[in-house]
């Protein structure tokens, strides 16, 4: 066998690599392995050197050195790559699946607590307006009680900071006629000249913020769906069930408060956008929170309740994989900040 001269085994359906063992077969000269179904790389040594891309001619699946007329061999640093980005489509494709599911039952969750709601008449009329001095606010900042009792959260406007006194038109504006009981609600106001402040419901459990990233709280699946259902119900209502729809444009975890049974309470409107009639869009120098914000708004100052829609978005992702906007993980295309 090693003193082999000639071989040829062209036109014989042989499958598989080329071994390299033939390269032992020094006396061998003439070499043809032409129209089979072979694949792999072509060894290059011993009486290899001495052959023509006739040799090789239909095997698609060869390569090795293109004098023989084959294609260029991957680099062992490409066939690393293919499993990583097998890797990252596949993690790409269940998080896409996942966040698809959890969309889908807050859906359905969304439809039978809505019909639970209508059918036990549940009340969604703000608490009673109360009469509230700028002396028991001065004392509730103390400790966020009221002479009666009452646990509050008072949030004092800061008047030195730009458009002021026009947030706080603008968050008492709105929240006076809100009706709904996934809506922060506010007690009371206090305005004069030199204050200004709103007294709003407490909510014992915090910020959803501080929920997802403590470590000394923890968020089932089941939890996060009803919160994040929750949310859908309050932008519902702001989007569609007032007189005009009314953009928030700053939806994040930190504007989301839960109350002792861990129902969610968006908060926080003052920059809040009211569209008038036949609007769908408006302007504002206004910005939101870098990670959250929509493009249109971020870059251009226009304001639909498409922004809210993308900030939700981003919140759901957050919530369920506990990434937040600005994580290192997010770069280069996957970048979610707008450039500052």
């Amino acid at each position: 066998m090693l003193s082999l001269e000639q071989l040829d085994l062209s036109h014989n359906n042989l499958s598989g690599n080329i071994p390299k063992s033939l390269e032992a077969l020094k006396y061998l000269t003439y070499l043809d392995i032409s129209f089979n179904d072979l694949h792999g790389e072509v060894p290059s040594c011993g009486p290899f050197r001495n052959c023509s891309s006739k040799s090789f001619m239909s095997n698609e699946g060869l390569c090795g050195d293109p004098v023989y007329g084959l294609r260029s061999c991957p680099t062992s640093r490409q066939k690393r790559r293919k499993p990583i980005i097998a890797a990252v489509v596949s993690l790409l494709g269940i998080t896409l699946l996942i966040l698809i599911i959890t969309a889908l039952a807050i859906y359905a969750i969304g439809r039978c607590q809505r019909k639970y709601l209508v059918e036990n008449g549940v009340d969604f009329a703000p608490v009673t307006t109360l009469r509230v001095s700028y002396y028991e606010i001065l004392q509730a900042t103390e400790g966020g009680t009221l002479n009666n009792g009452r646990d509050v959260v008072v949030k004092v406007f800061n008047l030195q900071q730009q458009n002021a006194f026009k947030s706080f038109d603008v968050e008492c504006e709105v929240l006076r006629s809100l009706r709904h009981r996934d809506l922060c609600k506010v007690i009371s106001t206090c305005s004069n000249p030199d204050f200004k402040a709103l007294v709003l419901e407490y909510m014992s459990n915090g910020s959803l913020g501080q929920w997802l990233y403590s470590d000394d709280y923890v968020l089932d699946i089941l939890q996060k769906i009803n919160i994040m259902t929750d949310l859908v119900y309050a932008f519902k209502y702001l989007h569609y069930g007032y007189s005009m729809p009314i953009v928030h444009c700053d939806l994040k975890l930190s504007n989301v408060l839960l109350d002792e049974d861990l129902v969610a309470h968006l908060s926080d409107f003052g920059i809040d956008k009211l569209l008038g009639e036949g609007e769908s869009n408006a302007y504002t120098t206004t910005l939101g929170t870098l990670g959250y914000i929509a493009p249109e708004y971020g870059l251009e100052g226009s304001v639909s309740i498409r922004c809210d829609i993308y900030s939700f978005g981003i919140m759901l992702m957050e919530v369920f994989t506990r990434m937040k906007p600005s994580d290192e993980k997010f770069s280069g295309d996957l970048n979610l900040e707008l450039d500052k």
